[in-house]
């Protein structure tokens, strides 16, 4: 059976839209299939004309989409923020991550590290960058495809040292999170979520993400390793 609304997202939000979609189901009968992609992946099948009724990527692409007419337009509302974590596989040491200088100390002691093609793994390599590192060094930088989760290299022992959101290493087995990354070089993501330009069931997707967006969501934002957003507020009504 076909379900009601049929959504796209990145991979960061997968395990948050889930239980989400879930809990709206058990509220109103209606069901909502999301499937999880690497967001690039994402957005070139929107550009390509797929139909979706729901889009949740990060909302520097949503904003792209929204302006290039992919989105209803008014419809982008902010889901929830993710910030960037820090990995090693489980029984190994944690590393001091408690400041730049002993991040770096890190990064430059691990054979080798691992970031994702999202948003974090863009300022990860900036970081690198900024420390003397070629993040297209691949004796050093591991980067996986998109939708592949750097945890699971982790995990595999091929990435020593993984930076990615909190939300995708919560799943994750075989590895330990040493933590946040310090304020001072921390960057977090918003994810947004708005109707597709396409949507067949626009009237759902616009019922889904007043669900999503509003105050009953935020334990499952919380226990995903995601905050409710404080900017962007919902617009989806």
């Amino acid at each position: 059976m076909a379900a009601d609304i049929i959504g796209i997202s990145s991979m960061a939000t997968r395990p948050l839209l889930a239980e989400l979609s879930g809990a709206y189901r058990q509220k109103t009968g209606k069901s909502a299939a999301i499937e999880a992609v690497g967001g690039v992946d994402a957005a070139k099948r929107i550009r390509a004309g797929e139909k979706f009724d729901i889009i949740v990527l990060a909302d520097d692409a949503m904003k792209t989409l929204e302006a290039d007419g992919f989105l209803k337009g008014g419809s982008r509302a902010g889901l929830a923020e993710a910030s960037i974590a820090v990995a090693v596989r489980a029984g190994t040491k944690r590393p001091d991550i408690s400041s730049e200088a002993a991040v770096k100390t890190a990064v430059l002691a691990a054979k080798t590290v691992g970031y994702s093609t999202g948003p974090s793994g863009t300022h990860v390599a900036k970081l690198l960058e900024k420390w003397g590192i070629d993040p297209k060094d691949t004796n050093k930088v591991v980067v996986p495809p998109p939708g592949v989760p750097v945890g699971s290299l982790i995990a595999r022992g091929e990435v020593e040292l993984g930076f990615q959101q909190m939300s995708e290493f919560l799943e994750v087995r075989g590895i330990e999170v040493a933590g946040l990354l310090p304020p001072e070089i921390q960057s977090v993501t918003l994810f947004a979520c708005g109707v597709g330009a396409q949507a067949g069931n626009e009237a759902g997707a616009r019922d889904l993400i007043a669900f999503l967006t509003s105050p009953d969501a935020n334990a499952a934002k919380w226990k995903h390793g995601m905050e409710p957003p404080r900017e962007l507020p919902s617009r989806a009504g």
